[in-house]
Order: C-alpha cells, then structure tokens, then sequence
C-alpha cells in the first residue's frame, strides 16, 4: 500500500529489513610470529609516553623569549627528577637545573614554566611542595 503525503511517496506495510548474519571468523587473519598485536604496541607507547616530561605551552613560549634550548641530557635529567619529586609525594616542583628553573606539575609530569638565570634573581616561588636540584653531564 502507497500513501501519499505531501508529494511523497510512502510505504506503509512494505517488506521488513531482514538481519544480515555474517561469520566473523573468516575475516580474521592469522597473527604472523613475532609481530605484536595493537593493542600491545599501544600499551607500550602510552606507558613509554607516561613517563616522559611534557611542556605546557606557557613553558614552550617562556623558552622560545628566553632563547633557551634543554639537551637530550638535560631532559633525561628533568625526568630524573619528576621521579624523584615523585617517588617523595610532591605535587608542584621546582626543579633547578644547570642555570635555570623549571616549575613542574609532579602528577601531571608536565613543565609550567621556565626561567632563566636572570629571571630567578630576586624572585619568589610560589605554589610548590618540593624543590629539586639537579646537575647535568653538560659542561658549561
């Protein structure tokens, strides 16, 4: 039976969709040996990126007009002491390093700014639970 309504034609009582049934199992490919599922390769990069530092943009801004520029050593070392600052229970932290200082979220393993020397002089931190004091391999 076709009604029309408004210039349209419309079905009343026409046939009903029928459940399409398909068998999963002939879609799946056999996993080679030695090749990780994604879910594995997934999990290992989310906890390999769990641990490295991050930098807000506050402090990505702050080291681009101070033109400052951190070493592979000296983000090892940063790491370093997010452990540690960590490993104490602290939640902020100041973190001075080589010639300057860097004010991290501990939880969020993640730097809110960043200061040189001349920025430090005659400077009060606020907002910290820890200080950490850190010295890279670099030689200045």
């Amino acid at each position: 039976m076709v009604d029309r309504i408004g210039g349209y034609n419309y079905r009343i009582g026409g046939p009903r969709p029928q459940r399409v049934t398909t068998d999963v199992t002939k879609g799946r490919t056999q996993q080679a040996q030695g090749h990780r599922s994604f879910a594995e390769v997934l999990d290992k990069q989310l906890r390999t990126d769990a641990k490295a530092v991050k930098f807000s943009a506050h402090a990505t801004a702050r080291l681009k007009s101070r033109n400052l520029q951190l070493s592979a050593s000296q983000v090892e070392a940063l790491n370093r002491a997010v452990d540690k600052a960590a490993a104490k229970g602290s939640r902020d932290s100041l973190v001075l390093m080589d010639d300057m200082a860097l004010v991290v979220s501990v939880k969020n393993r993640t730097v809110i700014t960043v200061m040189d020397q001349e920025g430090m002089q005659e400077n009060v931190f606020t907002n910290i639970d820890s200080a950490v004091l850190m010295k890279t391999s670099v030689d200045r």
